[in-house]
């Protein structure tokens, strides 16, 4: 019974971080979201008894690509700081 609970907990999550990397505006934020998402992600699948799948996950998809949007996100330049310039 616990374990359903975490289970919809976890997809509750996963819906929820979902659609706040839609709603984001900033590339930053959204990024972080996404990386929020690939660790959820990463849960789900290890309570589905797939522990390889969540380690993988957890490695590249919430911390290599989330730290590579990210450099990239800071390596440009904000439209609105251009434009004050």
């Amino acid at each position: 019974m616990m374990d359903m609970a975490i289970h919809g907990l976890v997809l509750i999550g996963l819906l929820i971080s979902a659609g706040m990397i839609w709603h984001f505006r900033n590339l930053l934020s959204a990024a972080i979201s996404f990386g929020v998402f690939s660790f959820l992600l990463s849960l789900e699948f290890l309570i589905l008894q797939a522990p390889d799948v969540a380690i993988a996950e957890a490695a590249i998809g919430a911390g290599l690509t989330t730290a590579i949007f990210v450099i990239a996100i800071r390596a440009t330049e904000n439209e609105t700081e251009a434009d004050a310039e």
